[in-house]
């Protein structure tokens, strides 16, 4: 007589196994748009310094669409890693000119949730005095982290 098998039920992880955590010290305000940390468990997913251009080598004329086309970027290249936006832990900002990243922080809001959305990992942001495309006005690194 042949046994009968049970079928095999995937054991769920906690959500802190699969998705990474954001460290907030206790007593400090809750940031808006980041996370002061960030803890993981699993692969690592990086991104070189991407840039807003378009398949083409375009890059659009405006700040936010630079940006929104660089978070697609990422977005793509996240997913040929096997990760998504909500497995970033961190992401460095190279700007050009940081008063223009600060004058379109509302545009800029709306692009990044449009694409990764309301997920803030740990960010910083830095002015430098150019990228190595010269029509470029952002680069932004990433670095994911995807659960096994």
């Amino acid at each position: 007589m042949s046994q009968t098998l049970k079928p095999v039920i995937p054991l769920s992880l906690p959500d802190e196994e699969v998705r990474p955590i954001t460290l907030n010290p206790q007593g400090w305000p809750v940031p808006r748009g980041y996370a002061n940390g960030m803890s993981a468990k699993g692969r690592l997913v990086v991104t070189g310094g991407v840039v807003g251009w378009d398949i083409m080598g375009n890059f659009p004329a405006e700040f936010v669409a630079q940006a929104r086309q660089c978070f697609e970027n990422i977005r793509a290249i996240l997913a040929e890693g096997g990760a998504e936006p909500h497995h970033v832990v961190r992401l460095t900002w190279y700007v050009t000119d940081v008063e223009e990243y600060q004058a379109n922080l509302k545009g800029l809001g709306r692009a990044y949730r449009d694409v990764f959305g309301q997920h803030y990992p740990a960010m910083a942001v830095v002015q430098v005095v150019r990228l190595v495309e010269r029509a470029a006005k952002i680069e932004i690194e990433a670095t994911a982290v995807v659960a096994e």
